[in-house]
C-alpha cells in the first residue's frame, strides 16, 4: 500500500459547475484518467457573486475531486480544459488527518 504519511498527501480540488451533467462528464474523465480517486458532486448550491460588473445569482453544482497533492495541478488543468465557464472556480484544499485506510486508497487510485 502507498505511504500517504510522507510528503504527498491527499487534497481536494474544489470547483463548481453550472449543471450536474457537465460536472458528471468532468468527474468521469478525471476518474477514468486516474487523476482523481473519487469526485463528489453536490447539486443545488446557490452562488451570489459579481461577474463582469453585475451581481449574479445562480444555481451551481459543488465539485470536489479527491487526489494527491502531486496531482492537483493536473486535475485543475483537466477541469479547466473543457469547463463550460470562462473562468472556472479552482482551488486546492489541503487536508489534515483522515483515516489511514481511506488516504491510502486515494493514493492507490491516483496515477501521478
Amino acid at each position: 500500500m502507498p505511504d500517504t504519511s510522507a510528503q504527498d498527501t491527499p487534497v481536494l480540488v474544489y470547483s463548481t459547475f453550472p449543471d450536474l451533467e457537465s460536472a458528471r462528464v468532468a468527474a468521469s474523465s478525471l476518474v477514468q484518467q486516474r487523476l482523481a480517486a473519487c469526485v463528489n458532486m453536490i447539486p443545488g448550491m446557490r452562488s451570489i457573486y459579481v461577474w463582469e460588473g453585475k451581481v449574479a445569482d445562480d444555481e451551481e453544482v459543488v465539485f470536489l475531486a479527491k487526489t494527491m497533492e502531486s496531482g492537483a495541478d493536473a486535475v485543475m488543468q483537466a477541469i479547466a480544459a473543457n469547463h463550460p465557464y470562462e473562468e472556472p472556480a479552482l482551488l486546492v484544499l489541503p487536508t489534515q488527518g483522515g483515516s489511514k485506510g481511506f488516504c491510502d486508497w486515494i493514493a492507490s487510485q491516483v496515477m501521478v
